[in-house]
């Protein structure tokens, strides 16, 4: 089990997310859920009160340069039930400068959010087929025959059910990251290191969470658009939503262009205690499609408004990030969570929510909210142990806070 999948099932577990067999089970058919939420429905809102600011603005006191958990946070949480913002922490531990709302950060794993969001358009053009296996769309990239892959369709790479496995990287740990952090990575030949040691399961029957799927999807895109996988995001989500904030860097970059926090990572000292490493500059090629993005907390809750309401996905197509495919997930045997881009959280109280989780060293960022825009969240804490095994307490704080009915 690697350290981003041991970070998201215990993420699970600190929300409270409910588990076994009632989640798969609860989940709504796609017709059900467009019943629910379609005009003339008599369903009401799951918030209507307004976010509850004393509890937001405790959730993020205290956090800065001397704080063990994080250095910084940004928090927007939206929706018609009332808005609300707030900053905390420092942008830079060294000079102390105050954390801005206008800062940008490392999205990680959201990018795959957008990654869906685009190959849903091109399902919804009629460029692909997402129950056509994406080897008829890039012949060769996986190989057949005895041990090698079934036909994978588009639909189970997006829903993370392909039982293609994850390429060898340098290692789990951070010092082994931070050693090749300036390594520039080529997705063909991820691919191809990853393929190399044939399926994991069957497609279809089992979903691991793995960013193998996105890279292969990033590649999809630029096959169907005959651009970059970065042209093509900018062309069909940034630019339309006026994301001025929101970025893919290119392959050989290391920094976060424009204004920005620093991220750290908390090590061990010798003896005792830790200290904080600096882990803003750092060459993601290697998460590309899957959690290479830059952005803004303002830029985020644009595009989650905007995609929840419909407008940067057709509604038809839309269905596939709110449905969770009916099998097991392949490590805890639990029922699937994820769905095509985004996961279904089940909050202690019952209430469903559908976002993502995004977490680079140094970096942790949450998109989400309920299906009706009656709550919306994004934000972004400047962990110091990013991808840890626990859930970062100032983030536990403010879902808490921003989901309290």
């Amino acid at each position: 089990m690697d350290v981003r999948t041991r970070t998201l099932i215990a993420t699970a577990l600190v929300l409270g997310i409910a588990a076994g067999p009632t989640v798969a089970r609860a989940a709504p058919a796609p017709g059900a859920v467009t019943a629910r939420v379609s005009a003339g429905t008599a369903a009401p809102p799951l918030y209507t009160s307004p976010p509850d600011a004393a509890a937001l603005r405790k959730a993020i006191a205290g956090v800065g340069a001397d704080n063990k958990d994080a250095t910084a946070a940004l928090v927007r949480v939206g929706g018609t039930s009332g808005r609300w913002a707030g900053s905390s922490g420092v942008a830079d531990v060294r000079t102390r400068r105050k954390a801005f709302e206008e800062a940008r950060f490392r999205a990680g794993s959201v990018t795959k959010t957008f990654t869906a969001a685009v190959v849903l358009q091109l399902a919804a053009e009629g460029k692909v087929d997402l129950d056509r296996p994406v080897q008829q769309y890039l012949p060769g990239l996986l190989p057949s025959g005895p041990g090698g892959f079934e036909p994978i369709g588009v639909r189970q790479l997006l829903n993370y059910t392909s039982g293609i496995p994850a390429a060898e990287g340098p290692g789990d740990s951070f010092e082994a990251q931070y050693a090749h952090r300036f390594d520039v990575v080529d997705p063909h030949a991820l691919i191809a290191r990853a393929v190399a040691k044939g399926p994991e399961f069957r497609p279809g029957e089992r979903q691991h969470y793995l960013n193998i799927d996105y890279t292969v999807l990033g590649v999809l895109i630029e096959k169907l658009t005959g651009t970059s996988y970065e042209q093509a995001l900018s062309a069909r989500i940034l630019r339309p939503l006026g994301l001025h904030g929101t970025s893919v860097p290119s392959r050989t970059e290391n920094r976060i262009a424009g204004p920005h926090h620093h991220g750290y990572q908390a090590v061990a000292k010798p003896g005792a205690g830790t200290s904080l490493v600096d882990v803003t500059e750092w060459n993601s090629s290697s998460n590309w499609a899957a959690g290479d993005l830059i952005s803004t907390t303002a830029d985020l809750e644009r595009f989650t408004e905007a995609l929840f309401a419909g407008r940067v996905v057709p509604k038809a197509q839309l269905e596939e990030m709110f449905t969770v495919p009916a099998v097991t997930d392949f490590e805890s045997g639990e029922d699937a969570v994820q769905t095509a881009g985004m996961k279904r959280f089940a909050l202690a109280d019952g209430t469903v929510v559908y976002g993502k989780t995004g977490s680079r060293f140094g970096y942790s960022t949450v998109i989400g909210g309920a299906r009706d825009l009656s709550r919306t969240l994004v934000y972004s804490v400047n962990s110091t142990d990013a991808k840890g095994l626990d859930m970062n307490q100032v983030a536990y704080g403010i879902v808490a806070a921003a989901f309290a009915r």
